[in-house]
């Protein structure tokens, strides 16, 4: 199979390089040429454009109906918002319904319906999830869009996410992303209990070994789980205080989003929004808060903030 990626940063460069080492064949595409000029090194045919990936595609001479195989693949993994509109207006004249688009970033789920329906191709929208350690273990797909343009990418799903347990169809255009940012919206909270549990062993009765009680309970507690694993690295890395990391936590657009969606059908989420609001409120001190910033790292390789800078 052969698809055309288009972002070849940290994530995308991920996808690129798991599509072919499943054998797929993949043409690719940045604005900046030394990606693409990696990207050729790992195996990908480079494109110069936008318009010469889609002509470089296997399929560009067009089907004969919906979900014909002649149909071009394409995944996108740009950054969400105005970029992905900017890449579609560039594709919109080449597309037609046989074509299938994959919007593999943090869009909002308004968003990708609103593209879904504007396009002439099949739009997939499809929430990712496992951050760079997914070079290694493959993603987490959460895929909304048709059935039809869905099975057709089900060989590169299989390859990106970790097998084919690791991705679903979520439902019709939206749901995809939908699903992945009330994801983000549980990994806020998820972040926020660790680092209230920590903070209160880092300044309570006793002087603790935070990396040894991270590492004990990732061995048979209930609360063990990967991001408990990133506690561990954290404090490994880091030191038990912590180090030089920051009272400052970043990021918050999917966390906000989900407590909109919340507001919008009625249903309580104290947890996702508090710790949202600790996000919004670093300002005193907290070493919960360093803690989240740090695990932001671990699972996203997000630059972590340092005291001084």
């Amino acid at each position: 199979m052969e698809i055309g990626v288009i972002g070849l940063g940290r994530m995308g460069a991920i996808v690129v390089d798991r599509v072919l080492a499943a054998g797929h064949d993949v043409v690719a595409f940045d604005l900046d040429a030394e990606a693409t000029a990696a990207a050729a090194e790992a195996g990908a045919e480079p494109a110069d454009s936008v318009a010469d990936l889609y002509d470089r595609l296997a399929g560009d001479e067009g089907g004969d109906g919906e979900g014909d195989d002649d149909g071009a693949r394409i995944w996108l993994m740009v950054p969400a918002g105005d970029p992905v509109d900017a890449t579609l207006d560039e594709l919109e004249p080449h597309l037609d319904g046989d074509d299938v688009v994959v919007d593999g970033g943090n869009s909002h789920f308004e968003d990708s319906t609103r593209r879904a329906a504007a396009t002439d191709a099949a739009y997939l929208d499809c929430g990712t999830s496992g951050g760079p350690a997914g070079a290694e273990l493959g993603f987490s797909l959460m895929v909304g869009g048709p059935e039809w343009a869905y099975e057709s990418m089900t060989p590169v799903f299989d390859a990106v996410a970790t097998g084919p347990a690791g991705h679903d169809r979520m439902g019709p255009a939206g749901s995809g992303h939908y699903v992945k940012m009330i994801h983000n919206g549980v990994e806020y909270a998820l972040m926020q209990a660790y680092g209230e549990g920590f903070e209160l062993l880092h300044r309570g009765r006793y002087d603790l070994d935070l990396e040894a009680v991270a590492r004990t309970w990732n061995n048979g507690a209930v609360i063990r789980s990967w991001l408990l694993e990133l506690c561990e690295e954290a404090f490994r890395e880091e030191g038990n205080d912590l180090g030089d990391v920051a009272d400052r936590i970043e990021g918050g657009s999917t966390g906000t989003w989900t407590v909109q969606e919340a507001l919008e059908q009625e249903v309580p989420v104290p947890l996702i929004y508090q710790a949202l609001a600790e996000r919004f409120d670093s300002r005193e001190e907290r070493f919960g808060r360093r803690l989240a910033s740090r695990l932001r790292y671990g699972f996203g390789r997000h630059e972590v903030p340092r005291t001084g800078e």
